[in-house]
């Protein structure tokens, strides 16, 4: 049977944990008592047999032995390998709880779609929600060694009502190889396929609606066929296994008590019972007993699920949704609530104190904006206000970016000033001519081309352009009309701020 202490936790309180520590059914002590008994005897043997037995010259081998053994103890990953391997194993445990095949929704299906209070249409309802739950008691049986035990054979599945003599017959007669679960599903779609012919079900839609609930629940019967079939793989329950057990052999020899080898040194405290050790193997034995309880939970654990006790609840509310219930309606009359707008059920003297808390209403709702009412003003956006882009997305928007400088060009923008197309007043404009300039960055670009004469005129070293002269190259208003006029690409993003001029797209 589960063991449930949910209710004992429903409230947070001092030392609730701690009252769940005394209880023996299902506890981590029913379950490693026995091997916690035989870790301790075999330490206490070799306890004995160091202190009382061995003689100097043993003594002295025996300690390097352990000195070894206790150093080995730290190669073995045991949270890693434990930790991944519980996971794995918890994780399966809940989904195949969740492919145990519930027939609720099916029944409603079916009381809602498969029409007629007379005795036909009673026997058409019954008997496909039987053939449902027969289908679950077969996979159960394949999988449950409680559900075996209960139902050994097929005459206790006829006699329990699950299947009569007849469609035992039927059952045996088809031969097959594998697990027969799907013969009681096929049975329910012929059944349905007939019903819809009677007009019993009225249309084809209902009928689909029918199908795919019974696929549904199929599909979880699978589930749980295949969940037995396929293990976790075999040779990763071995390393797990064998790293505990080599853990734990390591330490029953390396935790024992050892004298100084060199006479007047200081040794180790004489722990007649080794508190951290048997602390240590409380947790990781009893980590791996946690993954052995539950990596089959179809068994007779006092955890594992309860699946006689599922069978039961199934057949008794899937006939009595699909029989008596069935067109057995209470009258539709107005509720307490209607000529009122907002509903409010009553509170007891228990909840009352739940009134005084206001709803939640968002976690920004009760946040106090600036007190300035000028922050709090709505903004609008100016057209001739300039955005503040960046160099390498510049040419993808219309506006100029004012962090662009005539420096970040490299070369090209300095040493060649006849790349660029003069203009009437003497500079040099945008690469874009479709752009609006920002005045902003014309200034600071015409800023930088001063500082950049006065540079190259206060030294005589620097050349003044391409033309290698002394002075920046003037041209005279002739010379600007005459002049070709070259469009230069703006560089692409690999090559700003390089001196390679082939990194430039003419």
């Amino acid at each position: 049977m589960t063991v449930s202490y949910t209710l004992k936790v429903a409230n947070s309180r001092f030392g609730g944990f701690s009252k769940l520590l005394f209880r023996w059914k299902g506890s981590i002590y029913k379950l490693l008592y026995k091997e916690f008994i035989i870790f301790v005897v075999l330490y206490a043997l070799l306890s004995l047999v160091y202190r009382q037995l061995l003689t100097e010259e043993q003594k002295r081998l025996y300690t390097k032995v352990a000195q070894y053994c206790n150093r080995s103890t730290d190669l073995i990953p045991m949270s890693f390998v434990l930790g991944f391997y519980v996971t794995l194993i918890v994780n399966r445990w809940w989904a195949q709880y969740t492919s145990i095949p519930l027939p609720d929704q099916l029944m409603c299906v079916i009381s809602s779609n498969v029409h007629g209070k007379d005795e036909r249409g009673r026997i058409l309802r019954r008997t496909l929600i039987r053939y449902a739950n027969l289908s679950a008691v077969l996979i159960l049986r394949s999988v449950s060694t409680r559900v075996l035990k209960r139902f050994p054979t097929m005459d206790h599945v006829v006699e329990a009502g699950f299947m009569t003599q007849e469609e035992r017959k039927k059952f045996e007669s088809l031969h097959s190889d594998f697990n027969k679960y799907w013969i009681p599903c096929v049975w329910f779609t012929n059944l349905a396929a007939q019903a819809r012919r009677d007009g019993r079900i009225r249309d084809d839609v209902a009928l689909r609606l029918l199908m795919d609930e019974l696929n549904l629940y199929r599909a979880k019967c699978s589930m749980l066929f295949h969940y037995d079939w396929i293990s976790i793989p075999l040779v990763y329950t071995q390393v797990v296994t064998i790293a505990v057990y080599s853990f734990f052999a390591f330490c029953l020899i390396g935790r024992q008590f050892l004298e100084p080898l060199e006479p007047g040194q200081e040794g180790d405290l004489d722990m007649y019972i080794p508190l951290s050790t048997l602390l240590q193997f409380f947790f990781y034995a009893g980590w791996l007993k946690v993954a052995e309880q539950i990596i089959n939970p179809f068994g007779e654990d006092d955890d594992d699920f309860e699946t006689n006790k599922l069978i039961d609840r199934n057949l008794q509310v899937s006939l009595l949704s699909v029989d008596d219930m069935y067109q057995n309606l209470p009258p539709a009359v107005k509720d307490k609530y209607w000529n009122e707008s907002t509903a409010q059920p009553p509170y007891t003297t228990a909840t009352a104190a739940e009134t005084l808390k206001p709803s939640f209403l968002g976690s920004t709702f009760d946040m106090r904006m600036c007190e300035d009412t000028e922050q709090s003003q709505p903004a609008e956006a100016s057209p001739s206000v300039p955005r503040i882009q960046t160099p390498l997305l510049s040419r993808f928007f219309t506006a100029a970016s004012p962090a662009i400088s005539i420096k970040n060009f490299g070369w090209g923008s300095r040493g060649h000033p006849h790349l660029r197309r003069p203009r009437m007043d003497g500079g040099f404009p945008s690469p874009y001519p479709n752009r609006s300039e920002d005045p902003e960055s014309v200034a600071r670009i015409e800023e930088e081309e001063m500082e950049d004469e006065e540079s190259r005129a206060s030294d005589p070293t620097t050349p003044g352009g391409c033309l290698g002269g002394t002075q920046p190259l003037e041209a005279s208003e002739t010379q600007r009309k005459e002049l070709p006029l070259i469009q230069v690409k703006a560089p692409s993003s690999d090559s700003i701020g390089t001196d390679r001029p082939e990194a430039w797209e003419p």
